[in-house]
């Protein structure tokens, strides 16, 4: 007989990761810190399922959980259709190539300082791929977030499950309007205001262990970003250290200049994909783009 029609007497399915999480760690205390919910909200889920079902999923004795037979069941059926959600997601993520969309995840200062003002050229070079650019830094969750592909300094440990490409090397120096270098600083730093940001608050320091400079500030002021510090910079309001190609256009124009010249910081800049960029055709247009914008910004700047 037909079981098309057969009504599915299924558990409440939004409290099964709750249980699945339980009865891997055994504890519910656990569960509840790595689903970032309470004790109680993995205990009323665990109850939810056992009133449905009419049976006892775990023995609880002394603030301690084991699974019963029941339980064991479950759990090996709900680790299964989990995985199987998972990988079927991250299948449509991966193969999703005639999307007009690429979705894009980038530092902040990264993309308001370098990538925004060159988009207008790829809209033009390419007005059947557009793209949806999201602005963050540090760890990336492709999948959890939503993106195609994230560009990242790689200055954090990457997670081995995704494949990181060179984009370009990161170089760094101090950075003033052209005019507060002549006459303010008389060409001493220690002349100098000297302006840092919270997000990378060791840039001074490491630059003038990479140079052997012994120069100490005059004074000194904090930003949130690296963003603020920059563009107080082109203000006159102090040096900062500026790292390509934040500070390219900057230079090219004149609004800046590098008077110590510019250094490798010993990091790079990244492209953080699920797969090999060359897999998927939208990837692979992107990622050729941004190397040849890097190299016409290495053409423009010659790092001393």
């Amino acid at each position: 007989m037909s079981n098309v029609h057969r009504k599915r007497s299924l558990p409440p399915l939004a409290a099964l990761p709750a249980f699945e999480a339980a009865a891997r760690h055994q504890s519910f205390s656990r569960a509840a810190d790595e689903l970032n919910l309470t004790h109680g909200a993995i205990s009323r889920a665990v109850a939810q399922i056992e009133e449905r079902l009419g049976v006892k999923l775990f023995v609880r004795r002394n603030r301690r959980v084991w699974l019963t037979a029941a339980g064991e069941r479950l759990l090996k059926a709900t680790t299964g259709a989990l995985d199987g959600l998972d990988q079927a997601i991250e299948d449509i993520h991966r193969h999703d190539k005639s999307s007009p969309i690429l979705t894009v995840s980038c530092e902040p200062s990264l993309a308001m300082r370098w990538l925004m003002p060159r988009l207008g050229d790829f809209r033009e070079a390419n007005p059947d791929l557009n793209i949806d650019l999201r602005l963050a830094g540090g760890p990336v969750d492709l999948l959890a977030d939503g993106c195609d592909v994230a560009i990242r300094r790689a200055d954090y440990g990457i997670s081995e499950h995704y494949i990181t490409t060179r984009l370009w090397p990161e170089y760094a120096g101090p950075v003033c309007d052209p005019e507060c270098w002549e006459t303010i600083l008389s060409s001493d730093l220690s002349n100098a205001r000297w302006l840092h940001t919270r997000t990378r608050p060791d840039a001074w320091d490491d630059w003038k262990r990479r140079s052997g400079s012994t120069a100490t500030p005059a004074s000194e002021q904090y930003f949130d970003h690296f963003f603020f510090a920059l563009q107080a910079a082109v203000n006159r309001l102090g040096t900062a250290i500026g790292p390509l190609p934040l500070v390219a256009d900057d230079l090219v124009s004149g609004r800046l200049i590098a008077p110590h010249g510019m250094a490798p910081t010993g990091f790079d800049y990244v492209l953080i994909t699920l797969d090999p960029p060359k897999r998927d055709p939208r990837v692979a247009l992107f990622f050729d783009w941004l190397m040849a914008k890097a190299t016409d910004m290495e053409h423009a700047i010659s790092p001393a």
